[in-house]
């Protein structure tokens, strides 16, 4: 991270350098002596929740920014999901079929990374949960287009790591799921959403629920799988008890491979913000 000094006071990383040679005493020894941008276990206190909502927004905005990052490809699936050369792995037989989309995450994720690089690498960069399965798939393919690509790790009970596909310098981690869905959509030029779980519902939900209320642009809002969402949403009966309008139908598309998603996104026409919200 870049840190150009134009102050003409004392630094910090060289007060931190300086206070961690201070003479061995009962005061320096206790906690409060401590500085308090350098000790952990204040920063982890209760009252700095809002300091740490902030540092976790904070830290990926100043990173991306330094990288140039103008915009982004949003990617959303399952973690569970297999490559197809391991689908005899999957927990369930539904799993190892679905596996097919491992692939078309894979190819959709290169064939927009190819297109990003073409314009200067800067505007439409994938960006995923940084985890396994469909999220590895959208990392690895900006890969093998010889691009980068984010990832949005967060913290879970159980041991995990962000998959070896993601840019090293643009592998971020996150406490809140917050503030991470919050740099999942700041720079989203578009959304796909692959067969997942929970996780990708409530993902899938809370970018339609954005656009649906104006509170952000109208997308490309892609729905890879036609069968399994329409297997597991009735989008109409919702539509027909009247809690969506039919017109909220129209702000996302099914497709079924990565060469329909790029001729969506390429033609979809206006993204302005919605004004009101149909059937209120």
């Amino acid at each position: 991270m870049k840190d150009d000094h134009r102050s003409p006071f004392r630094d910090a990383h060289t007060d931190r350098k300086a206070a961690e040679g201070v003479p061995d005493t009962p005061q320096t020894r206790s906690p409060a002596y401590a500085l308090a941008f350098a000790d952990d276990e204040f920063l982890c206190r209760d009252e700095l929740r809002p300091v740490r909502l902030q540092l976790e927004l904070l830290k990926p905005e100043m990173l991306m920014n330094e990288a140039g990052i103008k915009s982004t490809i949003v990617l959303f699936g399952g973690a569970r999901i297999p490559d197809p050369e391991h689908k005899e792995t999957a927990r369930t037989k539904t799993l190892a079929d679905l596996s097919h989309y491992y692939d078309e995450a894979r190819t959709f994720a290169r064939l927009m990374t190819e297109k990003s690089i073409a314009s200067g690498g800067t505007e439409n960069v994938v960006v995923t949960g940084g985890g396994p399965g469909v999220m590895e798939a959208g990392n690895r393919g900006a890969v093998d287009a010889g691009g980068a690509s984010i990832g949005l790790n967060i913290v879970l009970p159980f041991e995990q790591a962000p998959n070896a596909y993601v840019t090293p310098d643009l592998s971020f981690n996150f406490h809140y799921f917050a503030i991470r869905k919050m740099h999942f959509l700041m720079r989203a030029r578009a959304i796909s959403v692959f067969p997942g779980g929970f996780g990708t519902l409530d993902e899938l939900f809370e970018a339609l629920t954005l656009i649906q209320t104006g509170r952000m642009e109208r997308v490309p809002f892609l729905l890879f799988g036609r069968a399994f969402w329409e297997s597991i949403i009735n989008w109409d009966a919702l539509s027909d008890a009247g809690t969506i309008s039919a017109d909220d139908l129209d702000l996302f598309r099914f497709v079924d491979t990565a060469e329909e998603a790029i001729e969506i996104i390429d033609n979809w026409g206006p993204t302005e913000k919605r004004g009101a919200v149909p059937g209120r």
